[in-house]
């Protein structure tokens, strides 16, 4: 039976399963959602011992065109679901995660939201700042430094930094503890000197200023405790030593590793986890071109994204990871396309490294004679 519905209650959800099974000796239950919108429908599913299996929303999308009718209903789509799941056994079986996978799940998640509002707020900032003074808009960086958003709490139009100077600026930052006050004071005022004009709505524009930059600071503090407890329940989970030790997997992309792929019962080898990542290259053959591969369409972005930025991370200190990343680009490849590699081999080592329940080390290990 294919689940497109909206948001059901417990009760209906029971009545449900009860009139499904009461039709057939097996029912296969399959769903194109499988976030946090279908949780309650999942965990009764499986709490009752129903199969239930994951069709891809890019599956539904491109077998509906071959269904009578050009409408898109939730009916329509549920039949296609139900249709895909009945012909096709290969769809992967929906499991209830453990509690740790479902916690780093919903804080990850989290995360990715603090940051998207973060950036929203420091474009927001920086474009309000270029109607104020646009000298002082260039003159920082921030989204990596905190002292300048702070001075944009008190200070953020070019008369009120010339009237303060920099001894006095320097002297309000050192007491906020900010580190490198006197030379963010000096850049302020010298932006400050180079514009006399007052522009339109600069009072205006300077308030908002101010306030975004009080949200942005708050911001940044939840930022720091979503962080430090995803830290924390991350290295509850007994890999977490494992997983930490590669190079350039820290606690964070280690949490998101561990929310992507759970416990890893999931993949039959090292060469699924690849493709689930996008890093194994797929073949278009066709009639006499052989040999033809392409990177996949359908992958995890994000499971790619954190084995990119580990081996990003990795290469740039000596060691194995480096070492191999500059053999590659030795051999004509392009900088994004050693990366790609590198990840792709960093993936059947951290396989590994779950597999045997060892720690990354530098130096090989030593096969033994059978």
């Amino acid at each position: 039976m294919g689940a497109r519905t909206k948001t059901p209650t417990s009760k209906k959800i029971l009545t449900l399963i009860e009139a499904a099974r009461e039709k057939a000796d097996e029912v296969r239950w399959a769903v194109d959602i499988s976030g946090r919108s279908s949780a309650l429908l999942l965990a009764l599913l499986i709490a009752h011992g129903q199969q239930v299996v994951y069709v891809p929303g890019r599956t539904v999308n491109r077998m509906t065109g071959a269904y009578r009718g050009e409408g898109k209903t939730d009916a329509k789509d549920a039949l296609v679901i139900a249709d895909q799941a009945r012909m096709r056994r290969d769809f992967a079986p929906i499991e209830t995660p453990p509690e740790l996978v479902s916690t780093l799940q919903l804080l990850t998640g989290y995360r990715r939201d603090l940051i998207a509002d973060r950036v929203r707020l420091i474009n927001r900032l920086r474009d309000l700042l270029v109607g104020i003074c646009p000298a002082l808009e260039r003159s920082f960086d921030y989204s990596a430094a905190k002292g300048p958003v702070l001075m944009l709490t008190e200070y953020q139009t070019p008369a009120a930094l010339r009237r303060i100077g920099v001894k006095r600026l320097t002297t309000w930052l050192e007491r906020r503890k900010v580190r490198g006050a006197g030379a963010i004071a000096d850049k302020a005022v010298e932006a400050a000197q180079s514009q006399r004009t007052t522009l339109p709505g600069e009072g205006r524009a300077a308030k908002l200023v101010r306030d975004l930059a009080h949200q942005l600071l708050a911001l940044d503090e939840r930022i720091k405790d979503n962080d430090r407890e995803i830290r924390e329940t991350f290295r509850t989970d007994v890999r977490a030593e494992i997983i930490e030790s590669l190079p350039g997997m820290g606690p964070i992309l280690g949490a998101e590793f561990v929310a992507i792929v759970g416990d890893l019962s999931g993949y039959k080898d090292a060469g699924r986890l690849a493709s689930h990542a996008g890093l194994a290259p797929v073949p278009r053959d066709s009639g006499r071109r052989t040999g033809n591969y392409h990177r996949p369409k359908r992958y995890n972005r994000r499971l790619r994204w954190l084995f990119y930025l580990s081996a990003q991370s990795a290469m740039m200190r000596p060691g194995p990871s480096r070492d191999y990343y500059l053999k590659k680009r030795a051999e004509g490849l392009l900088h994004t396309q050693a990366l790609l590699s590198l990840a792709r081999r960093r993936v059947d080592v951290l396989w590994a490294m779950l597999r045997d329940k060892r720690l990354f080390t530098s130096a090989p290990p030593v096969t033994r004679a059978a």
